[in-house]
């Protein structure tokens, strides 16, 4: 309780009357003191709800200013209505290349559907979305609109430009569900190796992303997979690489009068794939209608690297000689019969446009030369059985078991029965066909030393494990014969200064449906090593009906078509791969020492 001091206090008052001052002077300051006291306490008051107003303000304004901060970094998305449903998962990893540089990844849009009952103006709707939207059709959607459905899907996949102009027709039955489509950021570039993707399971909220063809759809489930979504599949593709290849492949088939064409380099030491192009090609962001009629390679989505199963010609002719040499038949300086024609019963094997090296022809000059009736007499040498277990081990009998849906339909042909002039004739590529990655498969596993390759597109975290189909010795030999077909032989055009190309062409017919071969259509290859002193990759370029039009007359070999568009691979490639050139030592022939 407090007690309340009086403005007049008696006693005080005598003492100023005896005094003979004013009493009145000692209540006017007392009730000064009291009204400083007052002000004092009020002044404290108010301090202290002032701070307590301040606080709460702060905290206020700092809960809020974090929920901005929120809302402001999370993804926009409409409000939605609890579904009793599943949720579909749209996630699907990156497709990344050997640097990890982005190949395929994911895009948020949306797409856009209709509620027709909530439709205020359907004709007017629909004259306004087929304005937006060209390849709708008016009167089909106001037809859809009122029709007696109730839902409606329109677009699949809107642009941010498109979907601002739906959203200023401004009728409510239009509306949005957000969509995670596949991008492919390249455009064209690996088109044959990433294939494409579409939407499988699909909701109003969300749809699901699934392979349709080439690695898209062979690693489906590892893209897909919920626990790996995070972490990008690493191909052993390089970009700038096949940036390279397919520029130089597009041009190559244009220069050349080509139906199409392909190219595979591949590291000889790992098996995998740098570069992978067919051409013509197309845009996975936008892919094609799989063909209905025609024939299959007309097609841009047709992979003639993979799919594509040609006869390769005397490609081939450099596995009779290698085998030839590791049985101990012959070596690369031993005399073989090569005088042409050559008759075995009722078949006449010839040399190309009537040529004949004959009559005697060392091994290495069979393949410099490129001469049919040499590697037949090779072939006879080995023998059809221990060819066929050798071409086998070379992976030419198989489909190739690289990571592509496309490679497990496109199954080398060969004959049913294997008489000896079958193992004439596939000694050099007639009568026996195969892909243009089966025969890099292949080439790769003379150039490595003699190791079996197995080709992949993904990256390598391991050494390659193969069985070991040739000795070294003979693979180097093999080597150094093909090198002479680049420096003296029919792949002149192949000499690539700095790099020691070596390789081996080869010049086939086209065969008909019905049986037999065009004498006008060639399927043109040239199998390429390369440095060939120390071989480190394999490239084949496959040209589809080529022809060199500059001559006289029509040139349709490999050495004038499929030969020059390599080189310009190779030339454009090898410092893309870190390889520097090397400079051949100048010769001091004819140099005369000068004294001083």
């Amino acid at each position: 309780m407090t007690t309340r001091t009086p403005l007049r206090p008696l006693a005080r008052i005598l003492h100023a009357r005896q005094k003979g001052e004013n009493p009145d002077s000692i209540e006017r300051e007392n009730l000064r003191l009291r009204h400083e006291v007052m002000r004092d306490k009020s002044r404290g008051s108010a301090q202290v709800r002032l701070v307590i107003l301040a606080m709460s303000f702060f905290g206020a304004f700092t809960l809020i200013g974090a929920r901005m901060g929120t809302i402001a970094a999370s993804e926009p998305v409409e409000p939605r209505t609890a579904s009793a449903g599943a949720e579909i998962d749209a996630g699907r990893a990156d497709i990344v290349d050997r640097n990890g540089r982005i190949l395929a990844t994911n895009m948020l849009t949306h797409a856009l559907y209709v509620q027709t009952r909530d439709l205020i103006d359907p004709a007017r709707v629909a004259k306004q979305l087929a304005a937006i939207f060209p390849d709708l059709d008016e009167k089909t959607l106001l037809r859809r609109f009122t029709d007696g459905r109730s839902f409606l899907w329109v677009r699949k996949v809107l642009s941010p430009e498109q979907m601002q102009l739906v959203h200023e027709i401004g009728d409510p039955g239009l509306l949005f569900g957000p969509r995670e489509m596949r991008l492919y950021p390249n455009g064209t570039l690996a088109a044959h190796v990433l294939g494409g993707s579409s939407f499988g399971a699909e909701g109003v909220h969300s749809a699901e992303v699934i392979g349709t063809a080439g690695l898209e759809k062979f690693a489906d489930a590892r893209l897909r997979d919920p626990a790996q979504a995070g972490t990008p599949l690493v191909t052993s593709l390089d970009i700038t690489v096949q940036a390279a290849v397919e520029d130089v492949l597009s041009a190559g088939i244009t220069m050349m009068n080509a139906k199409g064409g392909a190219a595979v380099l591949m590291d000889v030491n790992t098996g995998e794939i740098v570069a992978l192009a067919a051409g013509p090609t197309f845009d996975p962001n936008d892919r094609p209608a799989n063909p209905t009629s025609g024939e299959p390679s007309d097609s841009p989505l047709f992979n003639r690297a993979v799919q594509g199963v040609y006869e390769l010609g005397s490609t081939f002719k450099i596995f009779a000689a290698s085998q030839a040499i590791e049985l101990g038949l012959v070596t690369p300086e031993t005399l073989v019969d090569a005088n042409a024609p050559m008759y075995y019963g009722k078949f006449k094997i010839n040399e190309f446009e009537g040529h004949n090296y004959g009559p005697m022809l060392s091994v290495s000059d069979i393949i410099a030369k490129s001469s049919n009736v040499g590697t037949a007499h090779i072939a006879m040498m080995i023998g059809g059985e221990r060819q066929q277990v050798f071409l086998k081990s070379l992976g030419l009998f198989d489909a190739s078991p690289v990571e592509l849906v496309e490679a497990k339909g496109a199954k080398p042909l060969r004959p049913a029965r294997w008489p000896e002039i079958v193992t004439i004739t596939a000694a050099y590529g007639h009568g026996i066909s195969g892909s243009p990655l089966n025969l890099a498969t292949a080439y790769a596993s003379i150039a490595n030393g003699g190791i079996k390759v197995t080709p992949t597109l993904l990256k390598r975290t391991a050494p390659m494990q193969g069985e070991r189909i040739l000795s070294e010795r003979v693979a180097d030999l093999a080597v150094g014969m093909m090198r002479r077909v680049v420096t003296e032989g029919t792949a002149s055009l192949g000499d690539v200064p700095g790099y020691a190309v070596a390789g081996k062409t080869g010049t086939a017919e086209k065969t008909k449906r019905g049986g037999g071969y065009y004498h006008d259509k060639v399927v043109n290859t040239f199998a390429s090593v390369f440095p060939a002193n120390d071989p480190k990759y394999v490239l084949v370029v496959t040209l589809d009906e080529p022809s060199e039009n500059t001559g006289p007359k029509p040139r349709r070999t490999a050495g004038w078509t499929a030969v020059p568009v390599a080189a310009e691979i190779i030339r454009r490639a090898a410092p893309l791969l870190g390889m520097r050139p090397q400079v051949e030592a100048a010769s001091l022939d004819g140099l005369i020492a000068v004294k001083n």
